[in-house]
């Protein structure tokens, strides 16, 4: 679980940046007081707990990540109409953008 710090300090230190590396992460971490830089995935998690997870006891990992992936797969990016997309699909967003 990744948690928003107090203190962010320590994700920025060498060794820290060292780990996300040697980990093959890519860090994503914008400047003081950009507050919009994970506005998109902070909104998109909310909606996911509350139309999918907020209720849900998984037995196990493999279960609960069996199940988020079915959510962001079949539902989420196919069929979940989104406002900030006039209302269509993400997949209907991109086959559009294709065309």
């Amino acid at each position: 679980m990744l948690r928003r710090p107090v203190e962010s300090a320590q994700y920025t230190s060498e060794d820290f940046q060292t780990l996300l590396k040697v980990q093959g992460i890519t860090c994503s971490m914008s400047r003081r007081g950009d507050c919009w830089d994970n506005a998109a995935m902070e909104s998109f998690f909310s909606t996911m707990k509350t139309e999918r997870t907020a209720r849900k006891i998984y037995r196990t990992r493999d279960d609960a990540t069996t199940d988020v992936f079915d959510y962001i797969e079949r539902f989420y990016n196919q069929r979940r109409k989104h406002s900030t997309l006039n209302m269509i699909s993400p997949v209907q967003f991109e086959q559009a953008s294709m065309a």
